[in-house]
């Protein structure tokens, strides 16, 4: 794949300055030898779609993509089983104390934007927005809400089945945090996973299903899912690239990040993934049906790779 030439975002300086330091990637045609990532499961479908459009380029190249979650990619990061930590949310207090006492530094790149999507079966005609606070029944810890019927009055009496990411997610902590009142306090008799693809089969094959996860996975499977618009006391708004952007949507939406090891970054495999995920910040963000970067937040990348690649050899 032929890596496109950057947008002048930041003008024709500016430009020049992100291909001057990229060059210092050495042997950009002579890329070889393995990337381990791992991580959210939100942030998996554009560093999926970056490995395949890379090793495409690189064929010397290759990069290992896991989804254990956000915190399961901190805690392999955290004992150098691996380069790159891809993540739903920043890295905790927590998480940054045991990687400084493992000697591991890092930098974070912001790398694309996702909301998180309210779904439901495709034979569910009855619902279409729902209230935080009727969310905040269902989900909620010590929650007893098993049947549509009790959501709301007027819907039928139909079992209700929930579907949500496992514990080790940022999606989790951040879905409980914005709705429930408190990160991780969460009704716990749901079928959880940290692979939305797990989610969306879940949610496709039951009548009652109700899930969330990242919006990129129900775009991905508008023909199986029906989204389901969130009322936070403004109206109901349905999740989109616009209300992702703007960070109007309910809950609201977040960066997707990728951490990578300061001294990884030294090996011209790992610098050139991450470029390769700059440069085509907005391919891959296509192909992966992920919500892409705004013109400020793509500058501000380009600034962090260009800092980074300068300064590789210090680390």
């Amino acid at each position: 794949m032929r890596i496109r030439k950057l947008l002048l975002v930041g003008g024709a300086t500016a430009a020049v300055a992100f291909a001057s330091v990229a060059a210092a990637v050495a042997g950009v045609h002579a890329i070889r030898g393995t990337v381990q990532a791992d991580g959210s499961s939100t942030v998996a479908p554009f560093a999926q779609a970056a490995a395949e459009s890379f090793e495409r380029r690189y064929s010397g190249a290759r990069v290992v993509v896991g989804v254990s979650g956000t915190g399961g990619g901190f805690e392999r990061f955290c004992k150098n089983e691996t380069d790159l930590s891809n993540a739903s949310r920043p890295i905790r207090l927590s998480e940054a104390a045991k990687c400084h006492d493992a000697g591991i530094g890092y930098i974070q790149f912001l790398v694309a934007n996702d909301g998180i999507s309210l779904t439901v079966n495709r034979q569910n005609t009855w619902v279409n927005c729902l209230t935080t606070a009727e969310l905040k029944r269902i989900w909620d810890r010590g929650s007893n809400v098993n049947n549509w019927s009790q959501v709301r009055q007027g819907f039928p009496n139909v079992p209700l089945r929930l579907f949500g990411p496992g514990t080790d997610s940022g999606t989790f902590e951040f879905f409980t945090e914005k709705i429930n009142g408190r990160a991780r306090q969460s009704r716990s008799d749901y079928s959880a996973s940290e692979d939305d693809n797990v989610l969306v089969r879940g949610v496709a094959g039951e009548r009652g299903g109700l899930g969330y996860f990242g919006l990129s996975y129900y775009l991905a499977n508008k023909s199986r899912l029906r989204v389901v618009r969130v009322n936070g006391g403004d109206g109901c708004v349905t999740p989109s690239v616009a209300s992702v952007q703007n960070r109007t949507d309910k809950p609201p939406s977040r960066g997707r990040f990728v951490y990578a090891k300061k001294k990884a970054s030294k090996r011209d495999v790992v610098a050139g993934f991450i470029r390769h995920m700059i440069v085509n910040e907005r391919a891959i963000s296509r192909t992966a049906k992920i919500v892409p970067l705004t013109q400020p937040q793509l500058r501000k990348a380009q600034r962090q790779y260009n800092t980074a690649i300068r300064n590789r050899k210090n680390y």
